[in-house]
């Protein structure tokens, strides 16, 4: 059993992100993996936009990192690329704070002329901070991701999720239990 750090970058309180990713949590949940979640949006925003070292919020969210074996990172798409709240964060991990964790990568968004930004901005960051594998992505569709609505519980539709389902179950099949690299 792996150790995995979800953690998804969106600034709003109702996420379709959010919600993607508590999503994938518990499918890796589900396959014995012990899963830890970290909103961005809960970490305490002078402290994160000024790279705080000594706040109490930001080093327990960096020792998280730390002692993950693995992470799931989410974000919404914004401007082509992930968001800024996720970039404060990834800004303040140390140099190589990935080296020797799998990552899997995951963007939400409006329109599917946003599906590269997985390659082409949050894939570099990752592994520049040192991953030892960045799997496939995918990104998904706000259309396939319903917030609650008073009727029932927040929910992703299975056909606009299939393939993510395979890709967390093939990253949670893959992890080893010593450091969280895929087989």
């Amino acid at each position: 059993m792996s150790s995995v750090l979800t953690v998804w970058g969106s600034p709003s309180a109702v996420s379709r992100t959010g919600i993607v990713a508590a999503h994938m949590s518990d499918r890796l949940e589900a396959a014995g993996h012990q899963v830890d979640r970290l909103a961005v949006r809960d970490l305490p925003a002078q402290a994160l936009l000024h790279a705080d070292f000594a706040d109490p919020a930001i080093r327990a969210a960096l020792d998280r990192v730390e002692k993950a074996d693995a992470l799931v990172v989410a974000s919404p798409v914004y401007k082509a690329a992930y968001s800024g709240i996720l970039k404060a964060f990834l800004d303040v991990l140390p140099q190589f704070a990935l080296r020797g964790k799998a990552v899997l990568p995951v963007l939400t968004g409006g329109t599917p002329a946003h599906v590269l930004a997985l390659d082409y901005a949050l894939r570099p960051v990752l592994t520049s901070l040192g991953a030892t594998h960045v799997s496939q992505g995918w990104f998904v569709h706000d259309q396939y991701i319903h917030p609650a609505d008073g009727d029932g519980p927040d929910r992703v539709d299975p056909q606009g999720t299939a393939f993510l389902d395979e890709l967390v179950d093939a990253f949670a099949d893959g992890l080893d239990g010593a450091r969280g690299i895929p087989a």
